[in-house]
Formats: structure tokens, C-alpha cells, sequence
């Protein structure tokens, strides 16, 4: 009764999506309070259903109940009590009542404590978050039910994709679902205040702190899914520029220029009409990503989906949501007035510029995605890769760095030519000094990508630390250090990014054990394979003892098998230290007992994710210290009262 409980509450809240949605209608249109005042229950209710549901789901994997479908062809007994527990969202139906389920809870933390938008404004937006459940609870009833049963059932399950068996499971998913629902959230935030022609400063206050907790979240799952995919998939690259990889990002760069938009919006009252446009365009990305993983147009280890039908439900959901978003952007923004004027030399001109230029990315990356899509529906078959994602994006980024160090140094409103050039004298005397040290020390050995990388990367680190200069630490306020931190991040990141494609070593040997290679300082010697078992997987381990300047350490990267469902992996061998990782995988036996191995030395490659750590606890202290501050205000109004 487990399965039948879990479909009853998602019908159930389904039921109540749609009396949500009526009662915000009818209510607002007709200036009913009796009906509004139920629209705030019915979500709350809303949200506990889906959470019932999933938990639900939960508790089938966790007991292997080979009776429901889903179990059955995405899980094993055998498996690990965790790859059974994350194995629930390791699949399409699963991971599609996990978004509905984070949609729900999230509908209803709006409800429960949302409280400084006007009422009606407040009552249209849990009108358009119904709007949006409802649709993804139609497809998931109607096309990805994740509580149909198997009659008779299986004597055992056919398991989790191997490459899927691994505790990043547990957080990557989650966190980037968290990410795209509070994009929806955003949205439907646009979409009660262009219905309610509240476009104003009270309007992105309210809707910044799900704008920053959706970028946080999204950082953070990108920053775990580039890790996962790097030692998983055993080929030594962080970033790959696979389509669904890209379908994570696209959202990433809409809501980074989002969050800044809503920052002068609640601040500066200005960028009204850009500022919901962001809204639109954040969540177009999360659908578009939605339907690249679930459609099955792509072939990749990232995709869920291989049935074209849902890729049809997904595509009509985006017109209808996407489509009728942006014609009430037209009838509407007429209606919206103009934010405060700002002049050309300022803070605010600045972000304009970032946005701008983020912007331009996204479109590049949304086109490179599509583009081989397009044209093998017409019978072309085309490749679009690295290549054209690091010359045609790449130059802008940079670009973007440039602007990101120059903005903090810039003042709201209206600052002087004269005074901003002074400030950035010390950004660009760094520039100028690891421009001489790089060139003199590597010219001629890197590509002008990584070289400029390096140098933008050290000039934005210390410009990033200017809304420090000459303050009183102590009495700073905390998102200003968020900013910091997170602008750091991104040369601390930049800085990773640019030594791994300058310095990489990399060397493919075959060797018997008892051999030694020396690459790029170290000294590896292949000691012995040895056979070994896991919970359900066997392998053949290599057992390496490496060296350099100091005690030797042992590895032991290792091929592995599963036979449930049948795979073969490569499980690397990672060893970090401060300047680096040294990077080994174990391939395939070869003529005269030899072994194919595959080894890199990658300098300075851990930056890549201690900044996309600090990015996200940036973001993270911004969010606490802007609700912090509310906090304190509403309080002290308390008390003055």
C-alpha cells in the first residue's frame, strides 16, 4: 500500500495545485478576500503532499520493493543503503517527484513567510507557482508515474547505473533541483508583480533572498557535479561542455545576472523592466535544461530520459509557460515606470555592463547546445565542442572579469572619470607586474588564453578586496564580505582554470609491475595488480608507490566491474598537494603483461573548486546578511512601536 499511499498524495496535490490556482484567480479578479485568504492552506497542504509522497519513495528503495517499476529497473538489493537512498533521484520519475516535491515546500515557504509584498501581489504569485506544479504534476502523473507497479514482480532489481554509484549522488542532484526551483520562485515572483503592476524596490527584496539562495544552491551543484564527473569518468578534464553540463550553466549565468539586477532594483530602485525579463529568461534556462536531460534527444551520462513522448510534454510545458510569460512581459511593461536615472560613470552602469556581457555568454553557450540539435533534425550531423565554446566564450569571460573588479571600485548613482581611474591604479599595477613575471617565465609555452587568465585572475583578486580598503572591519556588514568572498572566488576559480590548461603534464604509458616512470617531478612505481571485491562490484586494482621530494605515498587507481547492471569503470587515483593534483588511471591489459596507465600532473587544479566554494559561501553570507539585517529592522520597528 506504500506505492498506492504515495500516488494518492500526489494526485491530492495535484487536486489542490488546481484549487490554488482557481481560488488566486478568481479571488484577484473579483476582489474576494474569503477565497484568497484560502489560497495560503492550500499551499501549505500542497507542500506537506509532496513531501509525503517522496518520503514515500523513499522508503520503497530503501526496502527494495521490486513490486514498483521504478525500483525494480533502477535499483539492486545488493547496493549500498546510500546508492539506495540517492538511487531515488538517480533516475527520470524520481528525480522528477524530487523537483515537484522541492516545488511544493518551496510554494508553501512562500506562503507561510512571505510577508512584505502586498497581499494581492503575495496572492498572484502562489497563483503563478500553482500555474507551474501544476503542469509538472501533469507530466508526472500522466507520463512518469514513479508509483506504477510490476506484475510479477522481479526476483531483483537491474540496478543503478554504475557511474551513478557514488556519494556525489547524494548532493549533486539535489542541490541543482533546489537551484532551478527557486528560479521558478523567481518567477512567479515576476509574474504577480507584472499582474499586479507592483514592479518596485519591495518587490525584489522580496524576491532577491530566492534569487541568491537558488544561485548559491546552483553553485554549489555545479561546483560538485564538475568534481563528480572529473575523478569519476576518468578522462582528467573538470569541464567538458556536454550539453547537459551546459544545461546546468545557462541557468547559472541567467541567475548570476538576475542577482545583480535585483540588487539595484531592491537598493537603487532601478532596472525594472530588466529585472523581470532576468526572472523570465532564469527559468526559460531551467526548462530548457529540463527538457535537453529528459527528452531523449541526447545521449549522455548526465541524460535521464529516453522517451521522446515526455520530451513533447516538456517542450509544450515551456512554450505555454515561457510563451505566455513573455506576452504578459509585453502587455504589461508599458504599465511599469521608469526606475531612478542613474549616470553613465557608475556602480550601476557597471552591472548593466556585467549583465550585458553575461548575457552574451549564455546566448553563445545556448546556441553552441542547440545548434548540432537543429541541424541533425535536418539531417546534418554536426559536432560543436570546446573548441568553439573556449575561443567564442572565452575572450568575453575574461572580459567579464575585468568588469566584475571594476565595479566595486565605481559608486552608485554618479561617480567621476578622474576618481575611478585613481582606484584602479593598484588592480592594474598587478596586472602589469604578473604580466612581466608569467611571460618571463612561460612565454612562448602557453596559449594567450591561459596567459591572460593568469594575469586577470591576480588583478581581480585584489580588486575584489577594495569594499574592504579603509573600512572598519569590524562594523562591515556581512554581505559586503559575501561579495568579497565570492568575487575572489571567481579569481581564485580563474586562477585554477588557467595553470590547469597552461602547465598540465600528461603521460600514457604501458608498464609491468616493477616498473618506474618519471613525469613531471614525480616518480611512480607500479608495484603490483591485485584483485578485489566490493559490496557489488569486482575489480583489478594497481598498487603504485609514488614519490617527490619526500616519504613515497601509495595509490591505487582500479578497473572496475558491475554486474548488475554489466559495467566496466575506471576509478582514478587522485593524490592532492598544495600545488596540485597527480591524477592516474588504470586502462586496459596489453601484450607481454603490460598495463595501459594514464597520468597527469595538474598544477594549482583544486583552485577550480575552492573557488566555486568560496562563490557559494559568498552568496551564502550575502543571503544571511541581508535577512539579518531585515530581521534587525523589523524588530527595532517592534520595539519602537
Amino acid at each position: 500500500m506504500i506505492a498506492e499511499t504515495g500516488l494518492a498524495a500526489l494526485w491530492l496535490a495535484a487536486s489542490l495545485a488546481l484549487l490554488q490556482l482557481v481560488l488566486a484567480f478568481v479571488g484577484l479578479k473579483g476582489n474576494k478576500p474569503d477565497l484568497l485568504a484560502a489560497v495560503r492552506p492550500a499551499a501549505v497542504a500542497q507542500g506537506v503532499l509532496t513531501a509525503i509522497a517522496f518520503a514515500l519513495l523513499i522508503t520503497l528503495f530503501m526496502r527494495s520493493d521490486m513490486s514498483v517499476l521504478l525500483v525494480a529497473t533502477n535499483s539492486h538489493s545488493a547496493k549500498p543503503w546510500l546508492y539506495k537512498f540517492a538511487g531515488t533521484w538517480g533516475n527520470h520519475e524520481g528525480s522528477m517527484l524530487l523537483w515537484v516535491t522541492v516545488m511544493g515546500v518551496a510554494g508553501a515557504a512562500v506562503a507561510l513567510f512571505e510577508r512584505a509584498l502586498r497581499r494581492d501581489t503575495h496572492m498572484a504569485t502562489l497563483g503563478g507557482q500553482a500555474a507551474i506544479s501544476l503542469g509538472f504534476y501533469a507530466f508526472l502523473l500522466f507520463s512518469s508515474n514513479p508509483f506504477a507497479r510490476i506484475d510479477p514482480a522481479p526476483a531483483d532489481g537491474q540496478g543503478l547505473n554504475p557511474l551513478l554509484q557514488d556519494p556525489g549522488l547524494a548532493f549533486h542532484p539535489p542541490t541543482l533541483y533546489l537551484g532551478y526551483v527557486g528560479l521558478s520562485v523567481a518567477f512567479s515572483f515576476a509574474i504577480g508583480a507584472l499582474l499586479t503592476r507592483q514592479v518596485d524596490a519591495s518587490f525584489a527584496r522580496a524576491m532577491r533572498p530566492w534569487v541568491l539562495g537558488a544561485w548559491v544552491l546552483l553553485t554549489l551543484g555545479i561546483t560538485a557535479g564538475s568534481y563528480w564527473a572529473y575523478y569519476e569518468l576518468g578522462w582528467g578534464g573538470w569541464w567538458f561542455w556536454d550539453p547537459v553540463e551546459n544545461a546546468s550553466l545557462m541557468p547559472w549565468l541567467a541567475a548570476t545576472a538576475l542577482l545583480h539586477s535585483v540588487t539595484v532594483l531592491a537598493t537603487r530602485d532601478a532596472l525594472r523592466a530588466w529585472t523581470v525579463m532576468l526572472a523570465v529568461v532564469a527559468f526559460s534556462m531551467s526548462m530548457v535544461g529540463t527538457f535537453l536531460v529528459r527528452s531523449g534527444i541526447l545521449t549522455s551520462v548526465h541524460a535521464f530520459a529516453v522517451d521522446p513522448t515526455r520530451g513533447s510534454f516538456i517542450l509544450g510545458l515551456l512554450a505555454l509557460y515561457i510563451g505566455g510569460a513573455l506576452a504578459l512581459f509585453g502587455w504589461r511593461i508599458g504599465a511599469v515606470r521608469e526606475g531612478a536615472p542613474f549616470e553613465l560613470v557608475s556602480r550601476e552602469t557597471m552591472l548593466v555592463i556585467n549583465n550585458l556581457l553575461l548575457t552574451v555568454i549564455l546566448g553563445l553557450v545556448l546556441i553552441g547546445t542547440l545548434y548540432p540539435l537543429m541541424t541533425e533534425a535536418f539531417g546534418h550531423k554536426v559536432s560543436v565542442g570546446a573548441p568553439y565554446f573556449d575561443r567564442i566564450a572565452g575572450p568575453i569571460a575574461l572580459a567579464l572579469m575585468i568588469a566584475m573588479a571594476a565595479g566595486p571600485l565605481v559608486r552608485w548613482r554618479k561617480d567621476q572619470t578622474r576618481a575611478v581611474t585613481k582606484r584602479l591604479l593598484i588592480p592594474l599595477g598587478i596586472a602589469l607586474l604578473l604580466s612581466s613575471l608569467v611571460s618571463a617565465l612561460a612565454w612562448g609555452r602557453i596559449g594567450i588564453l591561459p596567459f591572460l587568465g593568469l594575469v586577470i585572475a591576480g588583478s581581480v583578486g585584489v580588486a575584489s578586496l577594495a569594499p574592504l580598503w579603509k573600512r572598519n572591519l569590524r562594523r562591515t556588514p556581512l554581505f559586503t564580505y559575501g561579495m568579497v568572498i565570492a568575487h575572489l572566488g571567481c579569481a581564485v576559480s580563474l586562477g585554477g582554470m588557467a595553470s590547469d590548461s597552461a602547465f598540465t603534464v600528461e603521460k600514457l604509458v604501458a608498464a609491468r609491475p616493477g616498473d618506474t616512470i618519471q613525469t613531471a617531478g614525480w616518480q611512480l612505481r607500479f608495484l603490483q595488480i591485485q584483485p578485489i571485491a566490493g559490496d557489488n562490484w569486482t575489480a583489478l586494482q594497481a598498487d603504485m608507490e609514488v614519490r617527490r621530494n619526500g616519504a613515497p605515498v601509495t595509490i591505487h587507481p582500479q578497473s572496475r566491474f558491475f554486474a548488475s547492471p554489466p559495467t566496466s569503470t575506471s576509478e582514478a587515483a587522485l593524490l592532492t598537494r598544495w600545488d596540485g593534483q597527480l591524477y592516474v588511471v588504470l586502462g586496459e591489459e596489453v601484450e607481454g603483461g603490460r598495463w595501459q596507465l594514464r597520468i597527469w600532473w595538474k598544477p594549482f587544479v583544486t583552485l577550480i573548486w575552492l573557488g566555486g566554494i568560496m562563490i557559494a559561501l559568498g552568496g551564502a553570507l550575502a543571503l544571511l546578511g541581508r535577512e539579518r539585517r531585515g530581521w534587525l529592522m523589523k524588530w527595532r520597528a517592534r520595539a519602537a512601536a
